[in-house]
């Protein structure tokens, strides 16, 4: 795919956490017992209420594992349903419906052990041939998935051939080796897969009900199975709120505390933090003129996430931006710290490189690849002035103009005239015309290579870096801006193919590739984002994910 839905529309998520706090379109009713204050002890008893009460910034689009594609429908599913493995802290893999696995030498074939406990909440047992369905079907060309294609292709043997149509689906590099053996054979050493498999579109399906509920398939509670630590319950395809109850049938129900995570939408940020202070949220997220409020509460937080914001550069719409000094000039000549701190004011922090901070780390050493890569990009007024000069003496021009793409969210806007303001004030003869459209327009733009400097982002699919840099290979799906350069290109094959198997060989070309994107100025980072909330002491083991739905309540529970 040209672009990651899911990222695509993860950044729509946290851009309505971060413009509407803990965002929704109703189901505020302060009255409503899922809305109720669970925070003291249950009457007569000596435990407290298991439950968490939470805000979601839209309604539920799908629960259709084939067809999710956004961070709503990622959150619910990974409550409800459990692939190969889960993601637990720290993003360490833990087993989910495998026990174990096995990889042959070449690293194409992995077989999974899977567990012979594990049901559905209809009492099927949970079974290879459900993933082999699952998998089949998101890649079955008649299905319509968007997210199968691209999570599946390139990694499973035959997945794009399949998804073309090209193939029949049987040709699939998976098969059920019995009941609760599974055989994966990969197109080629895919050194990030297992992670894959905690993904929400490698969850399994059970055919047989999938296909008895034909088109009612996901379109309410009644018509879904799980499989995970948690039952969807009094969910429609509209609803403004939803309950996920404990799913007692899970294999691993003993660990699972929370007997219940209340749903509902709430999409004033005000309302948010109201319903917090009455006790009838357990977390809200705070846009910057309530951070300014509530930083100095005892219960204030800051989350840091793995998505970066950057400014991409066409090259292929601008004789200017083609120009590597004008682009490098761009990159150092606006103040990013200024703008974290004056206008996010929510813990999100300044982008130096395009790999975010803690989100893996170097083979051998353990140390971020972040601090290994260093500060790759800097607010230098000084230095983005000497490159601007030498730019416009290669162009033999005393003035360039530039149209700046973003998004017209109220946030992007502000982001944009500081961004524009700080270009035109630093850079001498430089005009910047701003276009600011719906999210759903610069999209379209996007695609199209329709605009000159654009306001953009990524959040990552899978934990390595080849999620992040493989956005700039040459006529890449996702490159989208006309960069290209072939050392670029052969390092980032390397580490696909034949480094794919040495992990240190493979980080060191990574940390090489990094380095040339920026000695080219292809893009300009500003900032790795982050969330501001207010987190009730109550919410404990709540695992942050850096990858796929943000939380994983499995471990979690209420405070005693």
């Amino acid at each position: 795919m040209k672009f990651s839905k899911f990222s695509l529309f993860l950044l729509v998520g946290l851009l309505l956490t971060l413009l509407l706090g803990a965002c929704s379109n109703g189901g505020d009713d302060a009255s409503s017992d899922e809305n109720k204050d669970t925070s003291n002890e249950t009457e007569g008893s000596g435990d407290v209420e298991q439950q968490f009460n939470l805000a979601a910034s839209d309604i539920i689009p799908t629960m259709d594992s084939s067809m999710a594609t956004d961070l709503l429908a990622f959150q619910a599913l990974s409550g409800t349903n459990e692939g190969l493995y889960r993601l637990g802290e720290n993003a360490e893999i833990v087993d989910g419906i495998a026990t174990d696995h096995e990889v042959s030498e070449d690293a194409l074939t992995w077989t999974f052990t899977l567990r012979e406990d594990a049901v559905w909440s209809n009492g099927a047992p949970v079974t290879a041939h459900d993933f082999v369905y699952a998998w089949q079907r998101a890649l079955d060309p008649d299905t319509g998935s968007e997210y199968g294609p691209y999570m599946m292709g390139g990694v499973l043997k035959n997945a794009t051939a399949v998804s073309s149509g090209d193939m029949e689906v049987d040709q699939l590099g998976v098969k059920a080796d019995g009941d609760y053996k599974l055989v994966v054979t990969l197109e080629k050493p895919i050194p990030y897969f297992e992670s894959l498999t905690t993904f929400g579109t490698y969850y399994p399906l059970n055919e047989k009900f999938v296909e008895e509920q034909g088109d009612k398939y996901a379109t309410s509670s009644d018509t879904l199975l799980a499989n995970g630590p948690f039952k969807l319950k009094d969910w429609q395809s509209t609803s403004d709120s939803w309950s996920l109850v404990k799913n007692e049938d899970y294999w691993d129900a003993e660990t699972v505390s929370l007997e219940k995570l209340a749903y509902n939408v709430v999409k004033d940020p005000q309302v948010g933090v109201d319903l917090y202070e009455k006790g009838k949220l357990d977390r809200t997220s705070l846009v910057s003129e309530l951070v300014d409020v509530h930083s100095a509460d005892e219960d204030y937080e800051v989350s840091l996430g793995t998505g970066v914001y950057y400014l991409k550069m066409n090259q292929t719409t601008s004789d200017a931006l083609a120009n590597v000094n004008i682009r490098k000039a761009i990159s150092g000549a606006f103040n990013k710290q200024a703008l974290v701190d004056e206008i996010l004011n929510d813990g999100s922090i300044v982008a130096k490189g395009f790999v975010p901070k803690n989100f893996v780390t170097m083979p051998e050493s353990g140390e971020d690849f972040r601090e290994v890569s260093g500060e790759l990009s800097t607010f230098d007024a000084e230095a983005a002035k000497e490159s601007w000069k030498k730019g416009l003496e290669e162009l033999g021009k005393d003035t360039v103009e530039i149209e700046f793409l973003s998004s017209d969210s109220e946030t992007s806007k502000e982001m944009g005239e500081f961004i524009a303001n700080q270009l035109e004030t630093n850079l001498e003869g430089l005009k910047v015309t701003l276009k600011q459209v719906p999210f759903e327009q610069r999209l379209a733009l996007d695609d199209k290579m329709d605009y000159q400097l654009q306001f953009s982002s990524w959040f990552p699919d899978y934990l390595d870096p080849y999620t992040f840099l493989n956005l700039f290979i040459t006529d890449g799906g996702n490159n989208m801006m006309g960069y290209s350069n072939p050392a670029y290109d052969k390092l980032l094959d390397k580490t696909a193919n034949e480094l794919a198997l040495k992990p240190v060989e493979r980080y060191e070309a990574f940390l090489e590739a990094e380095k040339i994107l920026f000695e080219d100025a292809a893009i300009a980072p500003v900032y790795q984002s982050a969330s501001a909330l207010l987190v009730s002491p109550k919410m404990e083991g709540v695992v942050e994910n850096k990858f796929g739905a943000l939380y994983d309540y499995k471990w979690a529970s209420v405070a005693k």
